[in-house]
């Protein structure tokens, strides 16, 4: 029996662009985060006496400010040297040879797998054999996984892989390949990296996107970390998610249907907050929230936007140690008056908040959510439809169902102030 661990998409020293222009961000928490995740990857590969650590590629987020990036990975790679524990490291599309231009001599326990060829390398006291190719540039459109070779009968086998896959929703479609040519070469394991969300694609074999180790923004929320997986006998039996992110991302929906008293908005504020922070499990939280439904508080939302959003940073401020951060306010509540007049009205746009307001009192569609925001999409300016870039982060892709699931709030939100403007796209 031996154990082994899979991570990727370190992004160790992002810059993480823009979060300068919230002046109480925790810019040096946040921005340590990825280094922080790492350590504690080191830590569980040592407390775990795994066999080794595969390391699937975007260990660092393009080229290096200075070298401290590299003398950081080379001293946390020195921990594992003194306790056995071999690294199996592929370069990705973020840090591929292209692109760094800064090098530094890695410890013998690293093995950093070619990029002009598929390689091949043997731990003959397991009786596995790892196969691995690095990106030879930012930008690989071939199937690199074509030419690993086919397993040979008897020995536990995987492929390390940095890949889209046959696509993800917001991600670019580099080494595309599929799921059943993957299987055909026989391996055990595929130790697959550059999806940011974590995702079991098959388990007979197992082909496993481990997501990030830690979550950068607003789009990357939950837990994140690494999979751990136990051999026996040259099967796995078990493949376990760990978590080692040290900053948690949270979108919090706060729904004020029927609210009347702002004693009870913030209660119910404090109750989510405490919620998520909870959910956390004892990391910073950073956190988005959208305050939304149908209440008596709306016209003083719009009065006074900026006071809501002070006492919602107030509340996020009581919550203690290790803290709540809150990323971005969104204050899309509707007026009880106008909803009526505003949906009784016989005009286009109108006749479209009627579906989004049925497509948000039912489960989630993504068939009818398409098609209303290809409707919307003909009755105004794209740019409208698909909203600012805060923070740089936004994507558009109507063909991703969360990302329609994300967006059609924000839609309703539009479609009421065109409405509430007097303006008419029909």
């Amino acid at each position: 029996m031996f154990r082994f661990l899979h991570a990727a998409d370190i992004h160790l020293d992002s810059p993480l662009q823009g979060l300068e222009r919230y002046p109480e961000a925790p810019v040096e928490a946040v921005r340590a985060a990825p280094r922080r995740a790492f350590e504690r990857l080191v830590e569980l590969a040592i407390e775990e006496q795994v066999a080794f650590l595969l390391l699937a590629g975007d260990l660092y987020d393009g080229d290096w400010k200075d070298y401290n990036t590299g003398l950081f990975f080379v001293g946390q790679m020195r921990r594992l040297a003194e306790a056995g524990i071999p690294v199996h490291l592929v370069s990705g599309n973020h840090d591929a040879a292209s692109q760094i231009t800064k090098r530094l001599t890695l410890p013998a326990n690293v093995h950093h797998y070619a990029s002009r060829s598929p390689e091949t390398v043997l731990l003959p006291e397991l009786d596995v054999a790892i196969h691995g190719q690095s990106f030879p540039a930012r930008r690989v459109s071939e199937d690199l996984a074509a030419d690993y070779p086919a397993a040979e009968r008897g020995r536990f086998e995987i492929g390390l892989l940095h890949t889209s896959l046959d696509g993800r929703p917001g991600h670019a479609a580099y080494a595309p390949c599929t799921a059943p040519a993957l299987r055909a070469k026989g391996y055990a394991y595929w130790a697959l990296g550059h999806v940011h969300r974590r995702e079991i694609v098959s388990r007979d074999p197992w082909i496993v996107f481990p997501g990030n180790l830690q979550g950068r923004h607003a789009r990357e929320t939950g837990g994140k970390g690494a999979t751990l997986v136990t051999v026996e006998h040259g099967r796995v039996v078990d493949v376990e998610h760990r978590d080692l992110d040290v900053v948690r991302w949270a979108c919090i929906d706060v729904d004020l249907a029927g609210s009347k008293q702002a004693d009870d908005a913030l209660a119910r504020f404090a109750e989510a907050l405490a919620q998520a922070q909870e959910a956390a499990d004892g990391r910073l939280l950073a956190a988005r929230i959208r305050v939304t439904g149908t209440t008596a508080l709306h016209d003083g939302f719009v009065r006074e936007p900026e006071r809501w959003r002070f006492e919602l940073r107030g509340l996020a401020a009581e919550r203690g140690e290790p803290g709540v951060w809150l990323e971005r306010i969104e204050l899309a509540t509707r007026s009880p008056r106008v909803l009526a007049s505003l949906l009784g009205r016989d005009d286009a746009l109108a006749g479209l908040l009627r579906r989004v307001e049925a497509l948000q009192a039912t489960p989630f569609d993504p068939a009818s959510a398409g098609t209303v925001f290809e409707d919307l999409k003909r009755k105004l300016p794209v740019p409208f439809v698909t909203g600012g870039a805060e923070g740089g982060d936004e994507r558009c892709d109507p063909t991703d169902p969360e990302w329609l699931r994300e967006r059609m709030p924000a839609v309703r939100d539009l479609l009421w102030s065109r409405l509430l403007d007097g303006e008419d796209a029909s």
